[in-house]
């Protein structure tokens, strides 16, 4: 079940330039910001439209006002907007050949009204519907800010509680181990509302397992003292292993409400490589992270265009060189003076497959630039993270 707050977008309706600039630009940086958007052609009940764009602007915390084109309609719900002293709610855009200090300016065509023209307002480009979509969310979240007094104060996605309390209990088992180096992964559906029955949570883990490299994030084993337990909010799996085959420590839960929360020992360690980061195993990691959370939630029937918010956090980097496995070569040193990267990333499910690779380089970046500001080559990422996804490790 959907909690966000309401936001109303007015603008042209039956305008193919303008429905993308909404469904590329404005709406996803409303959910980025934590709002449903709504779009009266897009979310009417079959009343009188009037009423309907009257009850939108009256109960919607941020409205979006488009000028563009000149529509008499957005004008005169704009009005209405600052008739009901919403003007602190109200955001105004057109694109950017309405000014008339604009080198695109056409003289007698579409501008922005007189009435108008003295406000803030945000232009876009339609080559740059990119930069629209991140000056717009910034925009809102500084809108938010002004309107503190009279809205929520916004909490935390994440249940800190419940994190600490799992990150205390594996942390405390991986360092009695034996174990310096650690991976830390945590998903939640920051608007969804799930109640999932252990043995469905049982199941959808077991199938989103990726075994394309070595022991899988979320592994399921079948083993009485490795299995998954039952407990009250969810599953939970603690796997400690010490053997001269395979050395590893795994602890993964899965809360009924999707909350998901692992750390794990590194494979560079259980490969002898304590001092070492491989940076093509961090990066076959955290692309193996996103697609386990696609296939995770995706089993669990969460609409593509849900919000994800993920976290991973690598530890025990302090004196590590970042080199490479396999057939790749790093031949400098490239050493980490910090001992722990934590990097957090708000994305959608549908972003996931179609961005896979961008998301993958927010999570790595950071993590990398540590080890003596080392950047990685794009296209070698690119290969990386493709290889994997066709079930290959590079």
């Amino acid at each position: 079940m959907t909690n966000m707050r309401q936001a109303f977008v007015i603008m042209q309706i039956g305008s193919p330039e303008m429905d993308t600039v909404y469904q590329d630009a404005i709406v996803p940086a409303l959910k980025s910001c934590g709002f449903n958007p709504k779009r009266v052609d897009k979310h009417n009940e079959g009343r009188l439209l009037k009423s309907e764009i009257v009850g939108f602007i009256e109960s919607s915390d941020i409205i979006i006002a488009d000028l563009t084109n000149e529509r008499p309609n957005c004008y005169l719900e704009v009005g209405y907007a600052m008739g009901l002293d919403k003007f602190r709610n109200l955001i105004l855009t057109v694109r950017e050949d309405h000014n008339s200090d604009s080198p695109n300016y056409k003289k007698g065509g579409p501008k922005i009204h007189f009435d108008l023209s003295g406000y803030d307002i945000l232009f876009w480009e339609k080559n740059n519907l990119i930069g629209f979509k991140e000056e717009l969310e910034k925009r809102v979240r500084r809108r938010l800010v002004t309107l503190a007094p009279y809205m929520p104060t916004p909490v935390s996605s994440w249940d800190e509680e419940w994190i600490s309390n799992h990150k205390k209990a594996a942390l405390s088992e991986l360092k009695k181990s034996g174990k310096s180096g650690f991976m830390e992964i945590r998903m939640t559906l920051p608007d969804l509302n799930l109640n999932i029955a252990q043995g469905e949570l049982l199941r959808v883990a077991n199938q989103a397992q990726i075994h394309t490299f070595g022991w899988p994030l979320g592994v399921v084993l079948n083993r009485e003292e490795y299995r998954p337990k039952s407990k009250t909010d969810g599953i939970l799996a603690e796997i400690d292993i010490k053997d001269k085959r395979r050395s590893t420590y795994d602890y993964w839960t899965i809360r009924r409400d999707g909350t998901f929360y692992l750390a794990k020992s590194l494979f560079e360690e259980a490969a002898g490589k304590s001092d070492y980061i491989f940076f093509n195993t961090r990066i076959v990691r955290i692309t193996e992270a996103l697609l386990y959370s696609f296939r995770l939630y995706s089993s669990l029937n969460v609409p593509p265009d849900s919000r994800i918010l993920i976290g991973i956090r690598h530890g025990g980097l302090k004196g590590c060189v970042l080199r490479a496995v396999g057939k790749r070569d790093l031949s400098y040193g490239y050493k980490s003076d910090e001992d722990e990267v934590y990097n957090e990333v708000e994305t959608t499910f549908e972003k996931i497959e179609s961005d896979l690779v961008d998301i993958v380089q927010k999570f790595t970046q950071p993590l990398f630039v540590v080890f003596d500001f080392f950047e990685l080559d794009r296209k070698v990422l690119e290969d990386i993270v493709n290889n994997f996804v066709a079930g290959k490790v590079t």
